[in-house]
């Protein structure tokens, strides 16, 4: 093969990939806006010539990834990119997702990192990275923890309903697990409240003396909470400082848990 050839093949090859990535480029922004976009909307997102936005989209409509909607004057997903969704919704394993998340949460905190769900009213916990040192959260796998004194129970209530956290927490007492265990619930749910705001919540010994606990939601593409992270270790070892840090680090890695499962946070 000669040398001008084989640039002719290399330069062609290269401009397929380019025209891959910015129809895949359309097509996330498209799937980003509830209402579809026009051809210029597109365009100016994507940042390209609306002539090239218009062949790319055109040739998308005719696999179906697409459609155009004449009455709206907008381009909408179309049915094979539905497909290609649910192909991957009935493959996902939040545990698979998440794992590698724990493992980088233990290597940036030193301490336990969890996956949480809820269960009866109550958070399971479903997967572990343990700490590499001796004193180490108490909680294992398959563990369950009350909502209300803990950090993951907070942070999935916290997202929640009025209506939900009244169902899951029932109209009983709430229990006292340790003297710090919120059982006020004005208390509890301006705290939920704050904790919806943060993106994150804390345990402060309340379901385990002297274990603290910083936590964060992850959801599913509807936007609701389906589990969440927590990073969790003994007092003496997590001061104030350290639990800043372990709420930014946990409420990070639930963010990143989130897009890779396909979620959205709300």
């Amino acid at each position: 093969m000669s040398e001008t050839a084989s640039t002719n093949q290399l330069t062609e090859r290269t401009g397929q990939v380019r025209a891959v990535v910015r129809g895949l480029t359309l097509l996330q922004h498209i799937a980003e806006s509830d209402a579809g976009l026009t051809l210029t909307d597109a365009a100016d997102r994507a940042d390209l010539p609306p002539s090239t936005t218009h062949r790319l989209l055109t040739t998308m409509e005719a696999e179906r990834f697409v459609r155009f909607d004449v009455a709206a004057g907008t381009w909408q997903i179309g049915v094979a990119a539905f497909v290609t969704g649910a192909a991957f919704l009935k493959t996902r394993s939040l545990m698979l997702v998440a794992k590698p998340f724990l493992t980088q949460l233990v290597e940036l905190t030193g301490e336990t990192a969890n996956v949480f769900v809820e269960s009866n009213g109550e958070v399971v916990c479903l997967d572990q990275v343990e700490s590499r040192h001796a004193t180490r959260s108490l909680t294992q796998i398959g563990g369950r923890l009350p909502m209300h004194a803990s950090g993951s129970g907070k942070s999935l209530l916290s997202h929640m309903s009025k209506d939900r956290r009244q169902q899951l927490l029932g109209s009983g007492d709430l229990v006292a697990m340790t003297p710090s265990t919120i059982t006020c619930r004005k208390d509890l749910n301006e705290i939920l409240d704050r904790a919806r705001t943060d993106g994150f919540a804390s345990d402060h010994g309340e379901h385990s003396d002297g274990m603290r606990s910083a936590a964060s939601a992850v959801f599913c593409e509807a936007g609701n909470p389906i589990a969440a992270l927590a990073v969790s270790g003994p007092e003496w070892r997590i001061d104030d400082a350290k639990m800043s840090e372990l709420c930014d680090h946990v409420k990070q890695a639930a963010r990143d848990v989130t897009v890779e499962f396909g979620g959205r946070a709300p």
